[in-house]
């Protein structure tokens, strides 16, 4: 592998957003990915994630195999598009407009903005709840001060952000990995606690699916982390350094939840704050404190990756409706309004928007299982990894305004799984009839998926592939070029 460089930066801060990353601007290690994507999901939002089970009435020992088992499912989909990375040199919203058109994508990128503000609201107040309780000072402050700094972080940009989650991953395993310990040690669990005979489906489900939807969520920008990486890298190692990061992080945290929850009698009423510190005290005093005060650096680092994935997703989309040039003011001013609808979205939250962060991620699982099923079929099935970057850009090119067998296989996907919805919001004929059993993930990954295949079978792969091989000189040259002027956007033929 030859030496690259960094990416272009002004002030220290990354300029590239949308545009494509060229080769002589690619760097890093495969194994940054590993940290990152493992610090991303060791936080005390993923710890919230375990406790759907045990708050339905599960039992340890179930809503522990429902959270292994969703992890390994879900992270498997996320991690394949971490895979797309290196091997585009694109963020990852931007790779929908060749399964759903140049406006179409319109459809799923509003979703993916919503998921950004959804989780920044919900990571920013339980940062201030955690600061509160230790530190004190009122939520309101540690609600601006935590959206500030990650805004920050995300300015700075994606090397930045990767030094900032491998520091964090080592203080996290020395500091958690003692709670983890001392709370298995001190814990008390009621009788039942980890009996097999004890099953039920509604809440197994329901851990399954949230944990599964959780760990998809990841994949509307996982290879915005991956982008700047060689593309000889090779998609296994690509998919095995995010795969395991992720699975690890979430399985310990989700898994700790489940732990906490069960410790607590009838776990119906469950204060994830107030849970951690009295664990923590309990192993020695004061511990408790020093473990949300960490807890929450897992929290604004994860906010800025929303934050950042935010902004992209933001250019997107303005771009798809009038040309955006992607300057790094482009990137400070969508990623300062992402911050400023967090931060307003926090300040106004009610409790009832946390006591709901479950129907939260089960809708997240709902509107983003179709979209996975299409984007990774197209790339791994259909296309194979060869897309023409420059026509991507192209409002008038070869993918189209609207691409009609994306669109359909997302509504017709999305559509199959209604029935078998199962949140506190709706409950669909299907799952009612089987007790609130939630089985849409097996419904809408194959529907969506393999319509699709059908629908892309009239594409002519080999005409776009030879365009895609026959364009790769001059983007190359089209990037340096416009590099040179100052401008960072691929060409557009």
């Amino acid at each position: 592998m030859t030496e690259q460089s960094a990416p272009v930066r002004v002030g220290g801060v990354e300029v590239r957003s949308i545009d494509y990353v060229p080769l002589n601007e690619r760097h890093g290690k495969l194994s940054d990915l590993g940290p990152l994507w493992f610090m991303s999901n060791a936080q005390i939002a993923t710890l919230a994630v375990g406790l759907v089970s045990i708050t339905s009435g599960g039992n340890v020992v179930w809503s522990l195999i429902a959270i292994v088992s969703g992890t390994l499912i879900g992270t498997f989909f996320m991690a394949f598009h971490s895979a797309q990375g290196p091997q585009l040199g694109l963020p990852q919203m931007i790779q929908s407009r060749p399964q759903f058109g140049y406006v179409g994508a319109l459809l799923v990128w509003l979703f993916a903005y919503l998921q950004y503000a959804g989780f920044n609201i919900f990571n920013t107040v339980l940062a201030a709840q955690a600061l509160d309780t230790t530190i004190h000072g009122g939520q309101t402050l540690w609600i601006v001060l935590a959206t500030v700094v990650a805004l920050v972080v995300a300015l700075i940009g994606y090397d930045f952000i990767h030094r900032f989650e491998r520091w964090l991953t080592i203080g996290f395993i020395v500091i958690f990995g003692v709670f983890t310990v001392g709370a298995l040690v001190t814990l008390d669990f009621p009788g039942g606690a980890f009996d097999l005979g004890t099953f039920s489906w509604t809440p197994f489900l329901a851990q399954f699916g949230v944990v599964a939807g959780y760990q998809i969520s990841w994949a509307i920008y996982v290879s915005d982390y991956s982008r700047y990486l060689p593309p000889d890298v090779t998609v296994r190692k690509t998919f095995y350094w995010t795969y395991w990061g992720s699975a690890l992080g979430a399985i310990w945290l989700m898994c700790l939840g489940t732990v906490l929850a069960g410790a607590v009698s009838g776990g119906s009423e469950f204060d994830t704050v107030a849970a951690i510190k009295a664990a923590g005290d309990g192993i020695f005093q004061g511990f408790g404190s020093i473990v949300l005060i960490f807890a929450t650096l897992g929290l604004v680092s994860v906010t800025a990756l929303n934050m950042y994935g935010g902004s992209l997703t933001l250019i997107s989309a303005i771009d798809s409706v009038r040309k955006v040039r992607p300057t790094v003011t482009v990137r400070a001013v969508t990623i300062a309004f992402t911050a400023l609808l967090s931060l307003l979205g926090a300040l106004a939250a009610s409790e009832d928007f946390l006591a709901n962060f479950e129907n939260f991620l089960l809708l997240v699982l709902y509107l983003f299982i179709p979209w996975t099923a299409v984007n990774l079929v197209d790339y791994f099935v259909v296309r194979r990894g060869h897309y023409a970057i420059a026509e991507i850009f192209n409002p008038n090119g070869m993918y189209g305004r609207w691409g009609w067998r994306g669109i359909v296989s997302y509504l017709v996907g999305f559509l199959a799984m209604v029935p078998f919805f199962s949140t506190g919001l709706y409950t669909g004929p299907v799952a009612d009839a089987l007790g609130g059993a939630d089985l849409s993930i097996f419904i809408g990954l194959p529907v969506a998926g393999v319509l699709y295949w059908v629908l892309a079978r009239s594409i002519d792969v080999e005409s776009e592939t030879r365009i895609a091989q026959a364009e790769a000189a001059e983007l190359e040259e089209a990037a340096r070029r416009h590099e040179a002027l100052g401008t960072h956007r691929p060409h557009s033929s």
